[in-house]
């Protein structure tokens, strides 16, 4: 009976919310056309723009309400920031930036570092920046220190310790639910299917987790210490001996922070920049509001097209990790990129990719829109945090390619992924099976009943080995190799971009602008602007997308309930239903 009640109960909430929901989406065109007859925003003279650092840092900001209710923050465009940024510094009524930093989460460390760069940047017009924090992780200090003064708490601390990866690996967590994966890849480094078949690291992936690791953690201490005047031995000592848990007094001793302050005496200190009294307000921004100020649109368009996130060919597709975020969708690219290139006002198109890959198929199909949108105008590749395998082979067809020192690349191989659940049902459920066939091989594929046998698994990886023979030739003809020449730097093998560019994977080191102005160039337009693609939803379209779903309501109670054990959990769930040809990095990076 209590069932019973719970049930109804919960019925009227849904009705309730869902009623509340149609009547905000109604009032929302509304909203918008009040908002958008306002003027453009502007910005009081002696002002301080503020980055609030809390929050997961994603390539583009998107709303999520049902997020929100359930505790997962919007998330923070990396996209919006360096934009603000950018305009911040030709903003003569703009004196300079305040990091607030709280819970700061980015997707990787090339994002990081494009931040770090960006305020640097600023920096150079002769203006300041100040951090303040209760505590900074390694991330958020790392940002600090692009900046003029850092300022801690009296009771705060600085994580230091280095960077780790400690790859996830499920072959026993899977056994134990008779769940086996059947393996066909190509490539020594190939590493992403280690998680579901292996209990160790490989040597192979072992080797060039510890190469990659190191080189973007050197890049990490280079800018640390050329901004704070700190030896890369000191800061590696303070590393290794946890200066995470000394004294606060050690941090200022030995330059990690300029002075151990509390809020209100941070804010005396601004005031001082401003040349404003004590009982003076301060002029106060957040970067959103710098980011919609009226843009030049004069000259021609560049187009950016963002895409990020696991590669799939339909939207309906699991991702392998399983973690509700965004994702490339090749049917949805495809089509994107022939409206571009039918686009007459875009003279060219900048792909910002940050991706670890996916569907191989679905990088095929996006390969050859890559293709047919080159034979109209210049096609830039811009690498974020990843633009490995899959995301690789999206690359390697543009007329040129810019990747960040510390973007991870290359990984070019491929693998095929069978879940095996037969154990599982054959044995610990005691379900049988019989058969009656018309060839010998009309029950091939039942993962249900029995394991590929040695016949299958061999006719399998001839048809992975194809695959991987198709990326080598799409790698070779758009960056001018033989085939031996990309196999030899190939097998899987992932580079960061420092090293990508001695192997001729990509053409630059720089960030996006860079980019945009290579794009320009090979368009030999000298006057233009950019325009971001595809169009993002509004936060009512994407309230209302996901509220009539009841599975994404449901995985964000989820992700709120099992923290930390949503990933590995949904990777089992979603197994079956990914693409089984993969061309993808290791799923989780754990590096921190």
């Amino acid at each position: 009976m209590t069932s019973f009640w719970k049930s109804v109960l919960a019925t009227i909430l849904g009705i309730i919310i869902l009623v509340a929901i149609t009547s905000l989406v109604c009032c929302a065109g509304v909203i918008g056309s009040l908002a958008s007859s306002k003027s453009a925003p502007s910005i009081e003279s002696n002002s301080v723009m503020v980055i609030n650092l809390n929050g997961a840092l994603e390539e583009r900001g998107e709303a999520n309400p049902l997020g929100m209710l359930t505790g997962n923050s919007t998330s923070l465009g990396l996209d919006e920031m360096l934009g603000a940024i950018k305009k911040a510094k030709g903003n003569d009524d703009i004196e300079g930036i305040f990091i607030q930093v709280g819970s700061f989460s980015p997707d990787s460390w090339a994002s990081a570092q494009a931040i770090h760069d960006a305020l640097a940047d600023f920096k150079k017009g002769g203006k300041w920046i100040v951090s303040y924090a209760d505590n900074y992780d390694q991330a958020s200090y790392y940002l600090a220190t692009a900046g003029t003064k850092i300022y801690l708490n009296p009771s705060g601390m600085i994580d230091w310790h280095g960077i780790g990866s400690q790859p996830m690996l499920l072959k026993d967590a899977l056994a134990k639910f008779g769940i086996k994966v059947q393996l066909a890849k190509v490539g020594t480094y190939k590493s992403a299917p280690e998680m579901f078949v292996a209990d160790k690291m490989s040597d192979a992936n072992r080797e060039q987790i510890t190469d990659y690791i190191n080189s973007i953690w050197n890049h990490v201490l280079a800018d640390v210490s050329k901004s704070r005047n700190i030896s890369v031995d000191s800061l590696n000592s303070y590393a290794d001996n946890l200066i995470t848990f000394a004294d606060q007094k050690e941090y200022e001793k030995n330059k990690m922070v300029d002075k151990l302050l509390y809020a209100d005496e941070v804010i005396a200190e601004v005031k001082k920049l401003l040349k404003l009294d004590a009982d003076d307000e301060i002029s106060q921004v957040d970067y959103a509001t710098v980011n919609n100020l009226e843009s030049d649109d004069d000259g021609d368009e560049i187009a950016i097209y963002y895409a990020y996130g696991d590669i799939v060919q339909t939207s309906t597709e699991s991702s392998p990790m399983g973690n509700g975020g965004h994702a490339i969708v090749g049917e949805d690219v495809v089509k994107d990129f022939a409206k571009l290139a039918s686009d007459n006002d875009v003279k060219a198109v900048v792909i910002r990719i940050n991706s670890g890959g996916g569907s191989a198929y679905a990088s095929e199909q996006m390969w050859r829109a890559i293709e047919q949108l080159k034979k109209q105008k210049p096609v830039v590749v811009s690498m974020g945090g990843m633009a490995a395998s899959g995301g690789y082979y999206m690359s390697c067809n543009s007329n040129w390619i810019v990747a960040e020192p510390t973007t991870l690349t290359g990984s070019i191989g491929i693998f095929g992924m069978f879940p095996d659940f037969s154990e599982l049902v054959t044995q610990k459920l005691g379900v049988k099976f019989d058969e009656v066939k018309t060839n010998k091989n009309s029950t091939f594929g039942n993962l249900m009943a029995r394991s590929f046998n040695a016949e299958e698994m061999a006719m399998l990886d001839k048809y992975i080995a194809r695959g991987y023979e198709l990326f080598l030739k799409r790698v070779g003809g758009g960056r001018n190799m033989t085939r031996d020449q990309v196999d030899a730097i190939a097998q899987g093998h992932v580079y960061t971009g420092e090293r990508a560019i001695q192997l001729k994977l990509v053409d630059q080191l720089g960030s996006l602008d860079d980019a945009v102005a290579k794009a320009a160039s090979l368009a030999k337009v000298k006057e233009y602007y950019t325009a971001a693609y595809p169009a993002q939803k509004e936060w009512y379209e994407e309230l209302f997308d996901n509220a009539t779903s009841t599975s994404t309501i449901l995985d964000e109670q989820m992700k709120s309930t099992l923290g930390e054990l949503y990933s590995p959990f949904m990777m089992v769930k979603n197994i079956r239903n990914q693409s089984a040809i993969q061309a993808r990095l290791p799923y989780i990076m754990n590096c921190n």
